[in-house]
């Protein structure tokens, strides 16, 4: 076995702007006064990673009993708290907000045409509600009110049944993966020169950019584009194919690409970036799209362009558990890696690199690691129905399989469309461009897949996924009652849809031959 090479220590934590707000969110993540606690003599489980997947495999193992430690190098709550989700859901209601008063005219409410938006007052607002929400992650309550031994500083694999961390040694029965994930880099010349935002360090800006490239244009870089543009920056995105949103339904892709022009977003398709410069204080990149040469000038650049995986200096291989630096840890279905006594879950293994997935595959690995006996009991990652949800505005939600996907595995389909200008409760509320659509087995009612756009699509599709995970079909949401008027009625509209095919002509001529036999 090689000798580990342990990491330093941390440095104190600093998030900037070191505001009141942000040295409640230290104080509750990473404690500077922390003192990490004497191991015992050994855990039933080691979880390496404080974000959403490490603190559900922690909390969960540590409430049915086991003796849990919890290692973190930097803030607990991981990307979610931090650097993803709540703050950059935060920022979005912000823009929202302005995108409702533009079109307040239309509602027949007047307002003036110059909107006074205060950039500093939005990220103060984001830094208060990250630092509440970060109470549910805190060292103090994982220590307090679950029993979770939690340590901080660089952790590392030192024998096939210890991890090193902070010059203490902690030895498991059964040790969890969880480091995440981060921002992918570009190999584009200039750009680390440059400096460039992403997801990690967009939340600390306390000053608007006047002109900001995006480049990316799936999940992230789509989601902040539009909040900056309506937040008042000018904003140009530069994405690699031919669309946006590449790996979605291309009729959900084109109505986010229109509502982008539509707001304003200047849009460079299949861009080929060939280089990045500061001149002044401009960052400039130069790039080819459409077989043109041509050069952009920014104050700044936001790359959101997918996440790598979290797998160096754990000193894997000394514990013979495979990675790969693109895939990440190498798991079965059980989630477990090429060690039987080491899992992993989360972005660090997992191709569903959000929140919910990892909240619900952790679940899984408590089940796997400690309760699962000579393997009976055991649960697979590939049993989850995983919905996702990107939320520009309108949200496009998914969840199962895509047209193209069933077709590739021999399976045909029949899919229910429902324009949400179909829905009354849609056109109310003047969000009507939109749709669903619901995919089901040729000829049975079996729900394979569904795609939503629709301002709160998030919220819709969970109907679609719960049918999914109970094995309920068109028939059962056809029978259930929809409260009118609201947009998730667009859903029962697509199970009528279906319902409807089932007056073939011969149920027809039964069911006319019934009632002239009545009259």
């Amino acid at each position: 076995m090689s000798q580990a090479v342990f990491p330093p220590t941390d440095q104190p934590i600093s998030v900037p702007p070191m505001d009141r707000y942000n040295q409640e969110l230290i104080e509750n993540l990473h404690p500077p006064d922390w003192s990490n606690p004497e191991p015992a003599p050994c855990y039933n489980l080691v979880v390496i990673g404080a974000g959403t997947a490490g603190l559900v495999t922690a909390a969960g193992a540590a409430l049915l009993g086991a003796k849990v430690a919890l290692v973190e190098k930097h803030l607990m709550g991981g990307d979610c708290t931090n650097v993803g989700c709540v703050p950059s859901k935060t920022m979005i209601r912000s823009a929202r907000v302005v995108a409702d008063i533009k079109y307040a005219e239309k509602f027949g409410v007047g307002t003036s045409h110059y909107i006074d938006i205060d950039f500093p007052a939005v990220m103060e607002r984001l830094r208060r509600i990250r630092a509440a929400i970060s109470l549910h992650d805190s060292a103090k309550r994982f220590q307090q009110e679950f029993g979770v031994d939690v340590f901080f500083g660089n952790a590392c694999f030192s024998g096939r049944n210890t991890v090193e961390v902070a010059q203490k040694t902690l030895r498991f029965k059964k040790a969890v993966i969880a480091t995440g994930s981060s921002p992918k880099k570009l190999s584009i010349p200039g750009l680390e020169e440059v400096q460039y935002l992403t997801n990690e360090n967009v939340f600390s800006l306390t000053r608007r950019p006047n002109r900001l490239a995006v480049i990316g244009g799936g999940y992230i870089g789509c989601e902040l584009a539009q909040t900056f543009r309506r937040l008042g920056s000018e904003v140009i995105l530069l994405q690699k194919g031919s669309h946006l949103l590449g790996r979605e339904d291309a009729d959900a892709a084109a109505i986010i690409q229109k509502t982008f022009v539509r707001e304003g977003i200047e849009l460079i398709l299949e861009a080929n970036i060939h280089q990045v410069e500061r001149q002044d204080v401009d960052k400039v990149i130069y790039y080819e799209a459409n077989g043109k040469q041509n050069q952009l000038h920014v104050n700044e650049i936001l790359v959101g362009v997918g996440r790598s995986p979290n797998v160096e200096d754990l000193n894997l291989e000394s514990v013979g558990v495979k990675y790969d630096k693109q895939k990440g840890v190498i798991v079965n279905d059980y989630l477990q890696t090429t060690n039987p006594r080491i899992y992993a879950v989360g972005d660090v293994c997992m191709e569903w690199k959000f929140t919910h997935a990892a909240d619900a595959a952790a679940r899984i690995v408590v089940q796997n690691a400690l309760f699962s006996v000579l393997g009976l009991g055991r649960k697979k990652l590939t049993s989850l129905t995983m919905p996702w949800c990107t939320y520009t505005d309108p949200e496009v939600a998914h969840v199962g399989m895509y047209p193209e996907q069933a077709q590739d595995q021999g399976i045909e389909i029949d899919t229910y469309y429902i324009p949400l200008n179909e829905v009354d409760r849609a056109i109310i509320d003047g969000e009507a461009e939109g749709f669903v659509k619901v995919h089901v087995k040729k000829g049975t009612d079996k729900i394979l897949g569904a795609t939503i756009v629709a301002r709160h699509a998030g919220e819709i599709i969970n109907e679609i996924t719960l049918a999914m995970t109970n094995n309920l079909g068109m028939k059962a949401i056809a029978k259930t009652i929809h409260p009118y008027p609201t947009q998730a009625e667009a859903i029962r509209k697509a199970a009528d849809a279906y319902s409807r095919t089932r007056l073939t002509p011969l149920v027809k001529k039964i069911t006319s031959s019934w009632l002239s036999w009545q009259r």
